[in-house]
């Protein structure tokens, strides 16, 4: 029996802090394609996984239907209920995801599922993460906007990837 030769492609898999990414392309002007995205890094490796960390507000059917056409096109979408922070008067300060550690914690059981990380995502509460899978052996490519990327993720990531550079490839087309 031949065997077929081995791929050459490294395993890929993408973490994408939503948030991070929306205020990101928000400054830069223009949106994601998210189904582009995918595409992109579908073909820098062999694909093993696509997760999107989210907020959400339940009542929201627009927000609801965006997260259901990301499942269809291949992303796995985790949410959790956004977290509003009312001071004394009752009046709404913060809305929290919180997302950090439950994104950190997939990636580290994941680990044995990829050979490179792409982390979209600026937020400097990563490094560790980073620093952890470059410990072992896991090439990491961090994707954000300049202004929205932590010098920290810069320093300690195999690569940093500013969305700018990749724009004609990833940007949503206006109708």
């Amino acid at each position: 029996m031949i065997k077929a030769p081995p791929t050459s492609k490294k395993r890929v898999a993408i973490f994408i802090d939503a948030a991070n990414i929306f205020y990101s392309t928000q400054t830069l002007g223009w949106k994601l394609d998210y189904q582009k995205f995918l595409d992109y890094w579908k073909r820098k490796g062999r694909f093993t996984g696509a997760y999107f960390y989210t907020a959400v507000i339940s009542t929201r059917t627009k927000q609801l239907k965006f997260y259901k056409a990301l499942e269809k096109i291949g992303y796995e979408v985790i949410t959790k209920e956004l977290k509003v922070i009312r001071d004394r008067r009752n009046k709404i300060t913060v809305h929290k995801g919180n997302f950090d550690v439950k994104l950190a914690m997939d990636v580290v059981l994941k680990a044995k599922k990829f050979d490179i990380a792409v982390l979209a995502s600026g937020d400097s509460d990563f490094e560790p993460l980073v620093k952890y899978l470059r410990d072992i052996q896991k090439k990491v490519i961090v994707v954000s906007s300049r202004g929205h990327i932590s010098r920290e993720l810069i320093k300690c990531a195999n690569q940093y990837l500013p969305l700018e550079r990749i724009r004609d490839e990833v940007k949503k087309d206006i109708l």
